[in-house]
Parts: structure tokens; C-alpha cells; sequence
């Protein structure tokens, strides 16, 4: 069985940080991914799609510093629904990527005093999918 999600996309919003019970860091953001195609009256059409990111550890530790609000990123990792009961008691659901490799594509977003440099690829120190097969 295979589980993995591969996605090219820019953050809607810088990471939300914060740290599990143990310590250990969380970072959330949304990627927002873009599908394009024309109708059938030749007009362009463009939708675009929210992914909801989490990542752990030290891959957490460099989304929180270094990734901001309209950053190109590749992101590759695991899709899990998870549930919960709201404040109402009604049950709630969200999909997330569990991200276990990150690879910033571009420069947009960053701080003038970061230089601008290629693309950058950070992986998750538990992830057991090899770094060697992005197919780019």
C-alpha cells in the first residue's frame, strides 16, 4: 500500500509554531495549489486548492524560520484524516499531509537580507521515503 503526496505550492500564510506536550515542534500552513484549463468557450479558467501542511521536529524547526506568506515550496509526505468533537459535541473531520521532505523552489517571500539561492531540500529525520526520487 502506498501513501505519499507530492505538491508544488505557494503558503497562504506564514507557519503557525507550536510544541507538542513532550516538547517536540509542530508547524501548520496552508499551500495553496493551482490547476488551470480552458472552458468550453476557449475562456481560462483557474481553481485553486488549500492543502493543509503539518510538519515535526526539525523539519517544523525550518518551515518556522524560514518559510513565509507566498514562498514556492515542494512538499512530500503522507495524507491522514483525523477527528475530533467540537466545543457543540458534533464530530469533525480535517485531511492533512504529514510532511516528511520540504524544498523551498524560489526566493519570493523571503527576507531582503537573505540571499537568494536555488533550491534548498529539507527532510524529516524520521521519514523513511528516500530524498532521490522527487521526479524534478
Amino acid at each position: 500500500m502506498v501513501n505519499k503526496a507530492m505538491l508544488i505550492g505557494r503558503l497562504g500564510k506564514d507557519p503557525e509554531v507550536r510544541y507538542t506536550p513532550d516538547g517536540t515542534m509542530v508547524t501548520n500552513f496552508n499551500l495553496a495549489t493551482d490547476e488551470q484549463w480552458k472552458d468550453k468557450n476557449g475562456e481560462k479558467v483557474q481553481k485553486t486548492e488549500w492543502h493543509r501542511i503539518v510538519t515535526f521536529g526539525k523539519l517544523a524547526e525550518i518551515c518556522g524560520n524560514y518559510l513565509v506568506k507566498g514562498k514556492l515550496i515542494f512538499v512530500e509526505g503522507r495524507i491522514q484524516t483525523r477527528s475530533w468533537e467540537d466545543k457543540d459535541g458534533v464530530k469533525r473531520f480535517t485531511t492533512e499531509i504529514i510532511a516528511s521532505n520540504m524544498q523551498m523552489l524560489d526566493s519570493k517571500g523571503q527576507n531582503r537580507t537573505e540571499e537568494s539561492s536555488d533550491a534548498h531540500s529539507i527532510s524529516s529525520n524520521n521519514a523513511n521515503t528516500p530524498t532521490d526520487d522527487v521526479p524534478f
